[in-house]
């Protein structure tokens, strides 16, 4: 954290800290903050994701979490990519994480594919010798509304439907999937915010160690730089209202209201989307918000999201 930073946060440190570990403890690893440090530090923890994702054996040789990819064109959107795995074979995977509607253009999948392959080839090489590059987003609901586990995207020529070949492979994952089979079980572990419900051992003990032991301190760290982040900009809105001169005083407001905004923010993002998209009723949604449902109704329309019919 910068000095600056503690400086604003003064005495309230503390208060923060708190706010902090209760997000911590709700987190599953549809937050890409947990999820990043589950797998992005641990070959173990995904490979056993590939393997239930891409339904074969792998052997990972590298894996990065929060890898950024900078685009070399000045002023280019460089991109960061949750889960960035290479296999034994030199094959790239991206793994990402969404758990609302925003950033979930399917357009999202062919730039990270492009910023990956990009980085293949050195000067000299032959085409032939890129890599196959796999784009995988874990959805918290199921993108397609189809009911499938899985969505496995490929270039396929139109005229006669055979694959293209190209070694270019997107899979959109089916976060809402309950079925009795890998990809079920891996769903539901994904849900469960304690250890201890977590199904796979494996992953159990990885996420324990990020939430209950060692690991906790990086988690409460990669968690804080992100809640200061938006606390900041949420702060400079506000310092606005107050001038140049009443900066730090708006600051230090800003970001103690940041921090709280950011948590209900994102709570209620996962639960309009939940009612949208069908998986929860507005019933539902409102109890859990604790709203009357004509509230929920209001708030969820005037954020943007469509209500669905009360039947």
């Amino acid at each position: 954290m910068s000095g600056e930073t503690k400086e604003v946060l003064g005495s309230n440190y503390v208060q923060n800290d708190v706010i902090i570990n209760r997000l911590i403890d709700k987190m599953t690893l549809f937050d890409d903050n947990l999820m990043s440090l589950v797998f992005g530090q641990n070959i173990e923890t995904t490979e056993l994701l590939l393997r239930v994702i891409m339904e074969r054996d792998i052997k990972v040789i590298d894996v990065r979490g929060q890898d950024e990819l900078k685009n070399p064109v000045i002023g280019g959107r460089c991109i960061t990519l949750d889960v960035h795995a290479i296999d034994v074979d030199g094959r790239h995977i991206d793994i990402e994480v969404q758990i609302n509607a925003e950033g979930s253009h399917v357009r999202r999948a062919r730039y990270h594919s492009s910023m990956m392959d990009a980085r293949m080839l050195k000067e000299g090489q032959e085409f032939k010798e890129i890599k196959d590059s796999y784009v995988i987003f874990i959805y918290d609901h199921d993108k397609f509304r189809k009911g499938l586990p899985f969505y496995h995207i490929q270039r396929r020529v139109d005229e006669t439907g055979e694959a293209f070949g190209d070694g270019s492979h997107i899979i959109y994952v089916n976060g809402r999937y309950e079925g009795n089979d890998d990809i079920g079980r891996m769903m539901r572990d994904f849900h469960q915010c304690r250890p201890e419900q977590i199904e796979s051992e494996t992953l159990s003990k990885a996420v324990a160690y990020y939430k209950e032991k060692e690991g906790r301190g990086a988690m409460s760290e990669a968690v804080r730089k992100y809640a200061m982040e938006y606390a900041k900009e949420y702060a400079k809105e506000y310092a606005k209202e107050y001038g140049e001169e009443q900066r730090r005083e708006g600051m230090k407001a800003g970001i103690e209201t940041g921090i709280e905004t950011g948590i209900q923010t994102g709570r209620r993002t996962e639960i309009f989307l939940s009612v949208q998209d069908g998986d929860y009723s507005v019933n539902r949604g409102a109890e859990k918000l604790g709203m009357s449902v004509d509230e929920f109704e209001k708030s969820m329309s005037e954020a943007g999201y469509r209500v669905p019919e009360l039947v």
